[in-house]
């Protein structure tokens, strides 16, 4: 099975995700998405995320039913911070008949020579890049790396989080379940 790894701190999961995550598992080759929750990105400050099981639920609630995409909690038993590349190898190692596509946007394509052994990332998988506004970016030659012809789409978990801690309507951004669930499990008081 052709898989396409979508890593994220889904801090929180947000329609963007989502309509991306969709667009590729049912325009691309990939037989399925798996939503890779990272416990502890090493690029971001731990301090601003929710609990990561908290960040899996509402993950879950928003793909209910979609047999394309499943949520990890693989990175929850890593070493932390996570790092792609180990991630990788490890899902190769756990799954040997399944084959790996790691799905980005182009910000943080731009952001790859930051990674841990970035240039042993691109050469030795298959990355998937979908574009985001302002993040024009260059590929390689080699082909390992594609830009996928997904939608262009301005939404952040920052000014989500944001909108949280100032009592602004989430409404049109996440899944009419969130409200109620971010509400109900007090999670506005940890998103900072």
């Amino acid at each position: 099975m052709d898989i396409g790894l979508y890593f994220g701190s889904f801090n929180p999961v947000h329609m963007g995700h989502l309509i991306i995550a969709n667009h590729i598992a049912n325009y691309t080759a990939l037989h399925q998405v798996w939503f890779i929750i990272s416990p502890q990105n090493p690029l971001k400050a731990s301090a601003s995320l929710l609990n990561e099981y908290h960040r899996k639920y509402l993950v879950d609630i928003a793909i209910d039913g979609e047999n394309k995409l499943k949520t990890s909690t693989i990175e929850f038993f890593l070493p932390k911070p996570s790092y792609t590349i180990d991630t990788i190898a490890y899902l190769k190692e756990k799954y040997p008949d399944h084959t790996f596509t790691v799905i980005m946007g182009s910000d943080s394509y731009s952001n790859i020579h930051n990674w841990k052994n970035s240039e042993a990332l691109i050469k030795n998988n298959r990355i998937m890049v979908y574009p985001r506004p302002g993040f024009e970016i260059k590929l390689p030659k080699d082909g390992n790396v594609s830009m996928v012809d997904a939608p262009l789409l301005e939404i952040s978990s920052t000014h989500i989080r944001e909108m949280i801690k100032n009592r602004k309507s989430i409404k049109f951004l996440m899944p009419d379940t969130f409200k109620e669930e971010i509400e109900r499990n007090h999670y506005n008081r940890d998103i900072k």
